[in-house]
């Protein structure tokens, strides 16, 4: 990655005031770029935006919800944007079954009113669209799945990505690349990390059960998932965006970040590690019915590994301790701004 690229480039970054995207605005902040935000309020209590005051490091934190089509796209024109990052979703594979509705209109009309926005856009050259990697049409396979395997979605969130997936592709021939905008979707796994307090994810449940001094319920312990600390496609991220900008095309399409294949661990690994770190904590099984959820889930990283020299840097057990740190210190009143650029450094030096 070439960290001067960044510097002074406009980056219009949807769903900044989440976990993910507060990450990315973050490091952006970090390496010179003018970071202009667009999202929904950051969730009520505890959130990432919160505690690294974030805001403070954006050149504007625009409060708005991506199915508004005349305030996405008005927003995005003033921005200026060179480069424009998709985050902002529905991003909860239950309360997708709770609400299929928001989820599918956020994810897919959302999405399609933001690549719209950028057809109109005179200064956008290079987009990145996160989806997911339960975009895939899951046929629980020992085998990683490659970016041209089918896409589907069983439950309604996994769904909605895939046509997410569709919508950018029809953008991409249809209007985009004959205007040499070039756009890239990227697909990662179940990142984790410090400041992610979502409900219903595994690693923000066990802290919630830490603080609160309960058991922590786990609904399917054999599930696997391919695990990685949230910097890791945020990398691939931030590589993708800056090859689109500077080499256009080809580097179009579809790519996968996920963790190394050994760094894929079943619910009940993850669970037993974080006890390791917080001794006398404990966890048991819900056994009451659940909707339906993928059992075996991996990602075959090879094209970015081969054309991006992007390779995975912390191993699950890393990514763990640097998570448990994160909460560990903000449960402690640390500077989380500090914090949080300290384990960017440390990161980047290893890349």
């Amino acid at each position: 990655m070439d960290k001067s690229f960044w510097d002074k480039k406009s980056v219009f970054l949807t769903g900044h005031t989440g976990f993910k995207g507060g990450w990315l605005a973050h490091w952006l902040s970090m390496l010179g770029a003018n970071v202009h935000g667009y999202s929904l309020n950051p969730n009520p209590g505890s959130s990432f935006f919160k505690a690294t005051n974030l805001e403070d490091r954006l050149s504007s934190s625009i409060i708005g919800d991506i199915r508004d089509l005349d305030k996405i796209s008005t927003s995005i024109k003033k921005s200026k944007a060179d480069i424009l990052i998709h985050m902002a979703a529905q991003p909860i594979v239950r309360s997708s079954y709770q609400d299929p509705i928001e989820t599918f209109s956020t994810n897919v009309i959302g999405t399609a009113n933001v690549l719209e926005s950028i057809r109109q856009s005179e200064t956008v050259r290079a987009i990145v669209n996160i989806t997911t990697d339960k975009c895939y049409e899951n046929k629980e396979w020992t085998k990683p799945y490659k970016e041209d395997d089918r896409l589907g979605g069983h439950d309604p969130y996994s769904a909605s990505k895939a046509c997410a997936e569709i919508v950018s592709s029809a953008f991409h021939k249809s209007f985009l690349k004959e205007n040499n905008q070039f756009i890239a979707s990227v697909r990662a796994g179940n990142v984790i990390g410090g400041g992610d307090w979502a409900i219903d994810r595994l690693i923000p449940d066990f802290f919630r059960s830490i603080d609160s001094g309960e058991i922590l319920m786990i609904r399917s312990p054999d599930s696997i998932r391919p695990w990685q600390h949230v910097l890791e496609p945020l990398y691939g991220y931030l590589l993708i965006a800056e090859n689109l900008f500077k080499n256009g095309d080809s580097y179009s399409g579809a790519w996968n970040f996920g963790p190394r294949d050994e760094d894929s661990k079943s619910v009940k690994w993850i669970v037993e590690k974080l006890c390791e770190l917080y001794p006398n904590s404990d966890w048991s099984v819900d056994d009451n019915p659940h909707p339906h959820e993928a059992v075996q889930l991996k990602l075959d990283s090879t094209k970015a590994i081969k054309n991006l020299n992007w390779s995975p840097q912390w191993n699950i057990e890393n990514a763990l301790y640097k998570t448990v740190e994160w909460h560990k210190s903000c449960k402690d009143d640390t500077d989380m701004e500090k914090l949080t650029d300290s384990q960017i450094i440390e990161y980047s030096k290893s890349i």
